[in-house]
């Protein structure tokens, strides 16, 4: 009778969950939905046809649009600068994390003190100063000058995620290496970055995103449009393009296909890093 109880307790919970789950997915897929069928319509159609039936002449005449216009630029941009930002942090992050738990000295507990202090100083209130530097050092409008701040702004959060990640790994395997006679190279190298791979995925997801929507520092930082971002050109468009919704909703949909590819690539890894911090 218990089997039978629990069975069907269970069935119950697991159709619950698949609801529960299938209405979830509804609404996060009938927004993407919405603006996939818009970008395909034409601005006369548009304003007349069912928005959620696909209706008269469908085109992909503003995609065309948007990339004449510089989406490609943008687009690009964005690419190099996320990319370069999430490498860069994660090797930073990364290795400053093993070295602080690696130190035994007052220095590594106030190296990391130091260093996540970086996350009660917003970037809003060090913006001015910011500019000025680059300006200074003549990488004012440089993808570089982005590369570099947003960079190290991500350090402080991506530093005390990982040293919680990084002081778990078990003190053995370092010790045994070391007495084999590796290095800290060598066992950073073989070691410490193969079993990160999850926190390395999840603090990679997350600044990701971070850099790629962010708007204050290419707006300060830049000026022309080869240096722009997407979140700069689409603000463009908006202006550029007020009257024309399929031409903004094709450049949205545009922009977000990135980061829906990131995440389905590093999906697994991020889930298990989202339970192994949690553990934690």
């Amino acid at each position: 009778m218990k089997t039978i109880l629990y069975l069907a307790k269970k069935r119950t919970i697991g159709l619950v969950t698949f609801l529960l789950g299938s209405v979830w997915l509804v609404i996060v897929l009938a927004p993407i939905y919405f603006m996939a069928l818009s970008s395909l319509r034409r601005q006369g159609t548009y304003v007349t046809a069912n928005p959620w039936v696909p209706s008269g002449p469908l085109t992909i005449h503003q995609y065309y649009v948007v990339f004449h216009s510089g989406l490609g630029t943008y687009l690009l941009n964005s690419l190099v600068i996320t990319f370069s930002c999430m490498i860069l942090s994660l090797l930073l992050s990364l290795g400053a994390s093993f070295r602080i738990i690696r130190g035994t000295s007052r220095f590594s507990k106030l190296s990391l003190r130091l260093i996540v202090f970086g996350l009660a100083i917003p970037i809003q209130a060090i913006i001015i100063p910011i500019y000025v530097i680059i300006d200074k050092v003549g990488l004012y409008d440089t993808l570089t000058a982005l590369i570099l701040v947003m960079t190290a702004s991500a350090i402080p959060v991506s530093v005390l995620i990982m040293v919680s990640y990084v002081r778990d790994i078990p003190r053995e395997l370092i010790d045994a290496m070391s007495t084999d006679g590796a290095s800290e190279w060598t066992i950073f190298r073989k070691l410490i970055l193969p079993l990160s791979g999850p926190v390395l995925a999840t603090v990679g997801i997350y600044n990701g995103i971070n850099v790629w929507n962010n708007f204050l520092i290419p707006l300060v930082l830049t000026q022309s449009n080869s240096t722009s971002v997407l979140p700069l050109g689409l603000y463009k468009f908006q202006s550029q393009f007020g009257i024309d919704v399929p031409a903004i909703m094709a450049a949205v949909l545009l922009s977000a296909i990135p980061l829906l590819i990131l995440y389905i690539a590093m999906r697994k890894q991020f889930i298990k890093g989202l339970g192994g911090i949690a553990m934690r």
